[in-house]
């Protein structure tokens, strides 16, 4: 019987030198797959039984059998290597350098790096988490950083947001009436720390706490422009602390691009002079957005904000147009207000090669109280379009540029993700 063997091999190799190199391929590949853990025979890839042999007999095959077996035994091993190889990203990184352009702070360059991941691989419910760093050089002087994220965890239980603001600020405040067309340089230096956390509690409302530390320094620019009204807190370092609450509830169906659901936020914040704070009043905002999908490239989308402020506040604590994409076409600065409404809706189109392009457009005002830098309400519409390139793939996330106009004229704004 081992004379046969022996001799049956012997024909084997004169036959096909080829075989005996697969058949090594195969060993080789069977011994890696066993210091992984994973070896063929494991898998249940064992070779055929012939029926009334015992299992000694199955470990001693002809030597024929394991080349007519090489092309089976191969398979397994690469299907065992390739998800290993193809292994999913944690996250995604997001870099833009953003060009800005404003008549409140000038031209100049907003760098942006962000991380988008889960929080947990094994959580398959919670939006993807956010941590981001940002600067700020304009040719007006202004300069600061930001540092900041945005966490979801334990199944979308709980979403906790912090960050970090420093830098000084050149922007202009303007007259009203017949001095609407002056504009007062301030420089304001200071930083902030901020943040909160929200607990899901019934049918995807979340609500929780949050806080605001910040200090800053206002100061008049050199500047020979006159009959705007200097703000009483120019040149006082002003520190304002506030505790706050906030509750939100979220159907959209994607953080970045929403093609479907609604997303409601209302946050109030309590500034108090029992907290360490200089000045005493309070801020209410709320917002709420309505998305759906025309079609697989098509959405429209619906973005309704409301700012109302009472007590005390000083000018930069009120409300103030043109800040958070509530409507653009308007700048920064021009309206500082106590009450403020803005309804805009915009359709949004995705192109071929990572391209997007929008259209927008809506209604807005401002009403002042007290005693405001705005003398009177004005009714602010405002409408425009812009282009769109998605930066990530995985997430949606798109690198955003507008143009649009509003009744005063019209601005350029650019930066990552959709505007509302």
């Amino acid at each position: 019987m081992r004379t046969e063997i022996v001799r049956q091999c012997r024909k084997t190799v004169h036959e096909s030198r080829a075989r005996i190199s697969i058949v090594a391929r195969i060993f080789v590949l069977c011994g890696c797959c066993f210091f992984q853990g994973t070896p063929a025979i494991a898998q249940g890839e064992q070779p055929e039984a012939h029926p009334g042999t015992s299992s000694g007999q199955e470990a001693k095959p002809s030597p024929a059998k394991p080349a007519d077996q090489s092309g089976q035994s191969t398979a397994p091993d690469k299907s065992e290597a390739k998800p290993k190889e193809e292994k999913e990203k944690r996250g995604s990184i997001v870099a833009a350098p953003l060009p800005i352009s404003s008549p409140a702070i000038g031209s100049g360059i907003i760098p942006v790096l962000g991380y988008i991941f889960p929080f947990s691989m094994k959580d398959k419910i919670s939006p993807p988490s956010v941590v981001a760093a940002a600067g700020l050089i304009t040719n007006n002087g202004s300069r600061g950083f930001a540092i900041g994220a945005q966490l979801y965890m334990k199944e979308d239980r709980y979403r906790i947001t912090g960050g970090y603001v420093h830098g000084n600020i050149d922007y202009n405040i303007y007259g009203t009436g017949v001095a609407s067309d002056l504009k007062l340089p301030l420089i304001q230096t200071g930083h902030a720390y901020f943040g909160g956390i929200l607990r899901r509690v019934w049918h995807q409302f979340f609500v929780g706490p949050r806080f605001f530390v910040g200090e800053s320094l206002i100061t008049l620019k050199p500047t020979t422009v006159t009959g705007v009204p200097i703000p009483p807190d120019v040149g006082l370092q002003t520190t304002l602390t506030s505790v706050g609450a906030v509750m939100t509830r979220d159907t959209s169906s994607n953080r970045f691009y929403p093609t479907g659901g609604t997303f409601f936020n209302f946050a109030s914040d309590f500034f108090s002079q029992g907290l360490g704070s200089k000045y005493s009043f309070q801020s209410y905002k709320t917002t709420f957005s309505y998305y759906r999908s025309l079609s697989e490239k098509q959405v429209l989308a619906y973005n309704a904000f409301f700012c109302a402020t009472g007590g005390e506040p000083p000018f930069y604590g009120n409300c103030i147009y043109g800040t958070n994409n509530e409507l653009r076409g308007y700048t920064a600065g021009k309206y500082f207000t106590r009450y403020m409404l803005a309804t805009q809706l915009e359709y949004r189109l995705e192109l071929p090669m990572r391209f997007g392009a929008v259209v927008f457009g809506g209604l807005g005002g401002v009403i002042p109280g007290g005693s405001q830098l705005v003398e009177n309400s004005k009714f602010l519409p405002g409408g425009g379009g812009g282009l769109r390139f998605q930066l990530s793939k995985k997430y949606h996330v798109n690198l955003r540029a507008d143009i649009a106009q509003g009744v005063d004229g019209h601005t350029f704004s650019m930066g990552v993700g959709e505007a509302f």
